[in-house]
């Protein structure tokens, strides 16, 4: 796509120069204002200019953009709205960036990585006591005003605050989380969230890969792989010294709260860094294969204790040996926790004791205090605790009001692409909650059938009535797609372009009383979508675009010059890799399968390539591959919808004169 040329004039003020680098928000490009200096434009996307909100958020947010003036910062120096053309005009900085310092020297000398991470964090600081986070934070977008080799400390400018945060709303709500896999903090992938505590993380990785050559969970799998290592696996520990291991294990912590701020990062690494000075830097290590797993907390269960255990326990709270922890067996997923504030408990009285018994128990607030004295927690496996109230007692300001309540979730992006968005909102007058789920492709159009559990308010509800529009729905049969789930919803007919989105709206019969209330029933029906879509005891084919994890290429172990390879692609879900349903065959013959045109949109979303160099030829097309030479060692490689560099296992290539020998 040409987003503009050599001359052409930006807006009244800057003519363009040469593109020198382009990115998934768009171009940069040089400029040239009327008094002959030289500026980087980054000229966003098209798209972009085509959503009026986006377009009234870059305005607004101009200004503070503008302030952000910094030594250690690209200075923003104007912003341009020209008809279906926003661009933002900073500082030209010619040195490079530190992707292309490690890519060209490897891993830095530590006192280095440890001084240009300082001043990265420096950046951080002053952005964050102006309310501005960067949220994207990596090798790419921090730049030098001179080469490596003739760096010296200043010369570090961190770039595209601009883009995180003028852009930032608009990716999260049509193509997933704003950010880059290998940076992401965990609270991005597990919540759709974060703050300077999440820049405080992406830099962590940056230091860890500007010490390494590497960033900590590189490694096989897709990009849904790599970015949720973040949140269930431990960082591999590095040969550095301990007290710079113990700097990177803290701002690589899974709890935000854990993190150093920006400020005290950055003074901890320029006190470290005059130790380091002359030592070596590492040699560049391989990514590990596999990955060490994070603790994971067990979770309070709801209706653990009754009313009046509450009160004794809070009168008199038990030691760790006195209690009886119940087994829940191995953990599933990793939770985040997040701190509830601490209420008093009071001892009812006979009447609220009668009225609450008389109250469903998911509809109370009760504080869950198992301590005094302080303590949060009874044992390190309880980390958290569920605040309740008698229904009887004081209830959000906001609902008692009859305010209306809205929650919104995201959930991660999927192998295929897929980004499901949920907003949820109860309107007092009505008494219905509308909820708005968002389908988002990446670089594959995705259609065929998607499933939504849509559960009542409380566990042990009864399925609440529900008024589709947007799709074809239907109950989910489990007899049919194998997917046996209450409250189930398959809803079919959405075609999603790539890198676009399209909308479903429900009109459900429940009624939350209160924020927390319509945050969980939110969260109850993303986990319960999630837990059937990938089941690993499922054997099916139903919901490809929600349940295909991976993709295998496989050929015959030996095949004869000259003649078609026969390429199989092996569909893998979570239950493992399906034989039986091939989701392509090449040579092809008649129309692709269903599967395929789910997850690319058809043979469109399909290519093969060579990985012999030279031994096989691929047709124009992409999807015939012929052997060619006789080669000991061959592998044919597939791009298929968003699963790309897949490869097949190693074959040979003999003559036909030899094949039977």
């Amino acid at each position: 796509m040409q987003f503009a040329q050599t001359g052409q004039a930006l807006g009244a003020s800057y003519r363009f120069g040469e593109r020198v680098g382009s990115g998934a928000v768009g171009e940069v490009w040089t400029v040239t204002s009327v008094d002959g200096q030289t500026y980087a434009a980054k000229v966003l996307r098209p798209e972009h200019a085509d959503d009026p909100s986006l377009v009234e958020r870059f305005v607004r947010e101009r200004s503070v953009l503008l302030e952000l003036q910094n030594s250690a910062i690209v200075t923003v120096r104007d912003m341009v709205v020209e008809g279906a053309r926003l661009a933002i005009v900073m500082d030209y900085v010619a040195g490079g960036s530190l992707r292309d310092a490690v890519a060209n020297i490897g891993p830095l000398p530590p006192a280095d990585a440890l001084n240009v991470a300082a001043e990265v964090f420096d950046a951080l600081s002053f952005a964050h006591s102006r309310g501005v986070t960067h949220r994207d934070i990596k090798p790419d977008n921090v730049l030098l005003t001179r080469p490596w080799t003739q760096w010296a400390p200043g010369d570090v400018r961190v770039s595209d605050f601009g883009i995180a945060d003028v852009v930032g709303e608009r990716i999260r709500q049509t193509t997933g989380l704003i950010g880059t896999p290998q940076y992401m903090p965990p609270e991005l992938i597990t919540s759709g969230r974060s703050g300077p505590a999440g820049d405080v993380y992406s830099t962590g990785v940056l230091l860890y890969e500007l010490l390494a050559g590497r960033t900590p969970f590189a490694g096989p799998g897709t990009d849904f792989t790599i970015a949720y290592r973040h949140v269930s696996s431990r960082p591999p520990r590095i040969p550095v010294d301990d007290d710079v291991w113990q700097v990177l294990d803290t701002l690589l912590a899974k709890d935000p709260a854990r993190r150093p701020t920006a400020a005290e990062a950055g003074a901890t690494l320029r006190r470290l860094a005059p130790r380091l000075a002359g030592n070596a830097p590492m040699d560049r290590g391989e990514a590990p294969a596999e990955f060490d797993d994070v603790e994971r907390p067990a979770t309070m269960v709801r209706g653990a204790f009754t009313d009046a255990e509450l009160t004794d326990l809070a009168a008199a709270p038990p030691s760790d040996e006195d209690l009886a922890v119940p087994e829940l067996g191995e953990a599933g997923s990793a939770t985040m926790v997040r701190a509830m504030p601490r209420r008093e408990i009071r001892p009812l009285t006979e009447t609220g004791a009668e009225e609450a018994a008389a109250t469903p128990f998911w509809r109370t607030r009760k504080a869950l205090l198992l301590g005094g004295g302080g303590v949060l927690l009874i044992v390190a496996m309880i980390v958290g605790f569920v605040v309740l109230t008698p229904e009887d007692g004081p209830k959000d300001e906001g609902a008692a009001a009859g305010e209306r309540l809205s929650s919104r979730l995201q959930d991660v992006t999927l192998p295929t692409g897929l980004t499901i968005s949920r907003d949820a909102s109860f309107e007092p007058s009505s008494g219905e909650t509308r909820l708005t789920v968002g389908y988002a492709a990446q670089k594959a159009p995705l259609s065929g059938d998607f499933l939504e559990v849509v559960p009542g308010l409380a566990e042990g509800d009864d399925c609440p009535a529900v008024t589709w529009d947007g799709a074809e729905v239907n109950r989910n049969q489990g007899s049919v797609t194998g997917l046996d789930v209450d409250c189930g919803w398959k809803l079919s007919g959405l075609e999603i372009p790539a890198g676009g989105s399209v909308q479903v709206t429900a009109t459900v019969s429940v009624a939350p009383e209160d924020q927390e209330a319509i945050d969980a029933w939110l969260r109850t029906g993303s986990e319960a979508t999630t837990a059937a879509t990938q089941d690993a005891e499922v054997k099916s084919t139903a919901y490809p675009v929600q349940r295909l994890v991976d993709v295998e290429v496989r050929t015959a172990a030996r095949v004869v010059t000259p003649s078609p390879l026969t390429i199989t692609l092996v569909p893998v879900w979570a239950s493992g890799a399906d034989d039986l349903n091939p989701l392509y065959v090449s040579p092809a013959t008649g129309q692709p399968s269903q599967m395929l045109t789910a997850v690319t949109g058809g043979e469109e979303g399909l290519r093969f390539s060579d990985g012999c160099g030279g031994a096989l030829a691929v047709d124009g097309t992409g999807l015939t591959v012929t052997a060619l030479q006789i080669s000991p060692q061959c592998t044919v490689r597939a791009s298929v919808g968003n699963f790309t560099e897949l490869q097949s296992q190693s074959f040979a290539i003999t003559s036909r004169e030899n094949a039977g020998n």
